[in-house]
């Protein structure tokens, strides 16, 4: 298993940031990368709530797996090569006056050998200049609507 944590700091009260996250359809308005996304069902997000992505040609499901309100939430990626076992990300907040940090870690699982553990890593790496990315538009989107 690799893991790998990007960080950014962002000049907006941490429930600014929190009500962006928790609209979990809409990360096509402010991930530059992701060319639509929609829900799976209706209803309130929770556990087991389904993102569609489209990026390019990649279409994936992203499936809330862990909640917690107004500070953190992760969700599992599917759809990705068969070879990769698992894909998470978590989003955490950290309030700090008018100012919130925001973290993403991406834990990525091929398997025991070393040939999957270098793997993880490089995936691992690809996927921490999509978070890398996502803090980035998440920052700007914000920036634009809460001036």
């Amino acid at each position: 298993m690799a893991t790998v944590t990007r960080t950014r700091s962002i000049p907006t009260k941490a429930q600014a940031v929190w009500d962006v996250l928790a609209d979990f359809s809409t990360i096509s308005q402010w991930a530059e990368f992701v060319d639509h996304s929609s829900m799976q069902h209706s209803g309130p997000l929770d556990v087991g709530s389904t993102r569609r992505i489209q990026a390019g040609r990649l279409v994936v499901l992203e499936r809330l797996i862990d909640l917690d309100p107004p500070t953190s939430l992760e969700y599992e990626i599917e759809g990705l090569p068969e070879r990769i076992s698992s894909v998470r990300n978590r989003w955490h907040l950290e309030p700090a006056g008018d100012t919130t940090t925001a973290s993403i870690t991406t834990t990525v699982t091929i398997g025991p050998r070393p040939p999957q553990q270098l793997a993880e890593r490089v995936v691992g790496r690809v996927l921490a200049s999509r978070s890398d990315a996502m803090l980035a538009g998440l920052a700007t989107h914000l920036e634009r609507t809460h001036v």
